[in-house]
């Protein structure tokens, strides 16, 4: 017989303290004051390594995991011109964090990684930064608004990272793969890349999926951000409400138990 077991995190490791309790008393002004205290964080290790300064107010996106080719991350630059569009809009910016590794001979992934960062390093609110430790990926998660995942659909074994920025008030911007389906409700506690027709070659894929990326950025998700920011808290909550307890490690450790070694 085979089961399955839905993969978890550990709230106790990765959610921050302040967070939680401002969801708890359901203060959302604490909750926006320690948002943007943690994005501030983020921001000096941008800064440190780049140079780049980055504004606390400003929406900003993350794309942070192991370079692998089927994670697709340069998916949101497959359309450059449409995007600098986006990127370089001073009424509604925004601003792009990459960060990760690729294993040392998969010379596709280093690839892709130079490839984002000669794409964007004279752009001054798109960057890369290098490494993928314990400590910036607890930073990476907790300064960023938006979690962008965008892997080849049916190639996710589950994409945990989202899990645990969405318990640090990280909205989810989601390929429906991995964990992502028991989770996401589209415009409630996420956003969900809408995917191309199965029959279609990759390519043809990569190019309609990367238009309804740019299409929710900019047609739903920057203009909820700024005009409609009551909204953005609401998704903000109820993603932070609806990733635990599900998705805490506990009920995984229960589950392994009570299905596996019991």
């Amino acid at each position: 017989e085979i089961t399955a077991i839905t993969n978890a995190q550990n709230k106790t490791y990765w959610l921050d303290p302040e967070l939680g309790d401002a969801l708890q008393k359901k203060d959302d002004a604490a909750l926006v004051k320690r948002k943007k205290e943690l994005k501030f964080k983020l921001f000096r290790t941008v800064a440190n390594q780049t140079g780049k300064l980055f504004n606390e107010n400003v929406l900003t996106i993350v794309w942070a995991r192991r370079f692998a080719g089927y994670k697709r991350a340069n998916l949101l630059l497959h359309h450059f011109d449409r995007f600098l569009k986006i990127a370089t809009n001073k009424e509604r910016p925004i601003q792009v964090i990459w960060a990760g590794k690729p294993y040392p001979e998969d010379f596709g992934a280093i690839n892709l990684f130079n490839e984002i960062y000669w794409k964007t390093k004279d752009l001054p609110n798109v960057t890369v930064v290098t490494g993928y430790e314990l400590w910036l990926s607890g930073h990476l998660k907790k300064g960023s608004d938006l979690w962008l995942n965008n892997p080849k659909l049916y190639r996710e074994a589950s994409g945990t990272s989202g899990m645990t920025a969405a318990m640090n008030a990280s909205v989810n911007l989601s390929i429906a793969d991995g964990w992502v389906p028991e989770f996401s409700k589209h415009g409630e506690n996420a956003f969900v890349i809408p995917t191309a027709d199965d029959a279609l070659a990759q390519e043809e894929k990569d190019k309609i999926e990367a238009n309804n990326l740019l299409d929710l950025l900019e047609h739903e998700i920057i203009p909820m951000y700024y005009d409609a920011p009551d909204q953005w808290m609401k998704i903000v909550k109820t993603s932070m409400n609806s990733v635990l307890p599900f998705f805490d490690s506990g009920r995984m450790a229960d589950e392994y138990y009570a299905k596996l070694y019991k």
